[in-house]
């Protein structure tokens, strides 16, 4: 069997081009990524999922950053609309897993309908004080036991709504108080404080199918991003326990410095097994493709074993649970 290319690509608008067929008929990525500039009505994402797994001639994988709140591709009208992370878990309070499982239950249901089979959370990030404003209201809280609970919570509704989780931002974005899409996150925390803390939420959660890399530098392990470090990666295999498939967050963000085929050859190098090319040019995403090259034995293994967890989604009544979550939220302000 060939192995599929080490990528997920993105396309520009909201069906493909000819040039993007033909890009990936030939690349054939492992997956691709949508953005709200692919967005339009459900009938035009279906149209456009269909337009990708022509292409490459088989269900591959397509993802979305369907968080909820600022992080939300899918909106209203279309769509539901919902409240950042943090504030609907501070809403929810002692019912906040509950209302976890309910709300991504019900994103996971919009996102199958309209043929999109994975999704770029739980986030498994802990917060601090000191977390900068583009990630802190997406995490779920500031300590190991309610994040664990609650990531834990977002991954079962996903899987149970036939869409695949992406854990995210493995080791650890919390305590970065720069934004990674502009500048190269730094944190200095010492080993055994991030063991405890940072780490311990992935521990917890290194049974998914799918992780996503931070292009972040904790120094206590290397001195690279840890997207393009092979120590980091080691240690995300070895101390966290993690042998899901790992993908980069987007390699075009600024915290990494290079061109995307550069980017992408590091990445493989480092022990990620599939690189993010997004918001690139075609030829940059070729680059990134032809750079990344084909999944490795190991790689296509896990890409295997996490597409084998697809399923029809469980038996539910999504109006049920629509009126489920609504009166469990209700009187707690969430609209």
């Amino acid at each position: 069997m060939t192995h599929y290319g080490a990528v997920l690509l993105d396309a520009e608008g909201y069906r493909l081009t000819p040039d993007e067929k033909a890009l990936f008929r030939e690349m054939d990525p492992f997956g691709f990524i949508l953005f709200a500039r692919n967005i339009d009505t459900p009938d035009q994402v279906r149209a456009l999922c269909a337009d990708f797994r022509e292409a490459v001639g088989r269900e591959a994988l397509i993802t979305v950053d369907q968080e909820g709140g600022r992080v939300q591709r899918l909106r209203a009208p279309h769509w539901r609309e919902w409240t950042p992370a943090l504030d609907f878990v501070l809403a929810a309070g002692a019912e906040a897993p509950r209302a976890m499982y309910l709300r991504n239950r019900l994103i996971a249901a919009e996102l199958c309908d309209v043929g999109i089979d994975s999704n770029c959370a739980p986030l498994g990030d802990l917060a601090t004080d000191a977390t900068h404003p583009f990630l802190r209201n997406r995490c779920y809280g500031t300590d190991v036991e309610t994040v664990v609970a609650l990531a834990r919570a977002t991954a079962q509704a996903h899987l149970d709504g036939g869409v695949l989780p992406i854990v995210k931002h493995m080791p650890g974005h919390g305590r970065a108080t720069v934004d990674s899409h502009a500048v190269p996150p730094r944190v200095d925390t010492d080993w055994e404080t991030l063991r405890a803390t940072d780490l311990a939420v992935f521990k917890a959660l290194n049974d998914l199918p799918l992780g996503m890399t931070a292009h972040i530098e904790m120094t206590a392990v290397d001195d690279l991003p840890a997207t393009l470090s092979a120590k980091t990666m080691q240690m995300i295999r070895d101390e966290i326990g993690f042998d899901g498939l790992i993908m980069t967050d987007d390699t075009g963000m600024k915290a990494l410095a290079g061109t995307q085929g550069e980017i992408a050859a590091q990445a493989i190098a480092a022990g990620c097994d599939v690189v993010l090319c997004c918001n690139a040019t075609l030829d940059d995403r070729r680059a990134a493709a032809e750079a990344a090259g084909r999944m490795s034995d190991v790689a296509q293994a896990r890409a295997d074993a996490a597409l084998r967890l697809r399923k029809s989604p469980d038996d539910v009544d999504i109006a049920a649970i629509t009126a489920d979550h609504e009166a469990l939220m209700s009187g707690t302000g969430h609209g």
